[in-house]
């Protein structure tokens, strides 16, 4: 084997033993390893305090509270953005961007209804059935015109 093999074998096996991963005979065995050879003792202590400082860095990073973002964040970026910048990443406003949609649908819906009913409404309106009468039996001839 080469050295880079054996050192990642090392490396492997040291990583099982810090994690708790290894059982009965090979963990004997790597914990010999450990107090016989200085390069195993040194990797099982890199090791062994790496782990150490994640613990600690987990632990002070769950103590930590959430922050939020006001409401209004997205909004207000955009108005100083506008300002600061005198209108150079924004373009002029529109009547769509000042007028919200939502009021403008509704009026044109209920501008729709009342020419609706207007048309109902009224004598001639187009919107009304009309019942057709018919001649005598047996005559083709209409009375009222159809339209």
């Amino acid at each position: 084997m080469s050295d880079q093999q054996q050192e990642d074998e090392m490396i492997a096996k040291v990583s099982d033993y810090v994690d708790g991963l290894l059982s009965g005979a090979a963990k004997d065995e790597v914990a010999q390893k450990i107090a016989s050879d200085p390069a195993w003792k040194q990797t099982h202590d890199e090791m062994v305090s790496v782990r150490d400082e994640v613990v600690e860095t987990r632990k002070a990073l769950s103590g930590l509270q959430k922050a939020r973002a006001p409401g209004k964040f997205a909004e207000d970026v955009t108005e100083t953005i506008h300002k600061r910048s005198a209108g150079r990443f924004f373009g002029r406003r529109t009547f769509g961007d000042r007028v919200p949609l939502m009021p403008l649908v509704i009026l044109a819906v209920l501008g729709l209804c009342a020419i609706a009913y207007l048309m109902w409404a009224s004598e001639t309106g187009s919107l009304k059935v009309e019942h057709h009468e018919r001649s005598a039996p047996g005559s083709d001839v209409d009375l009222k015109p159809r339209l």
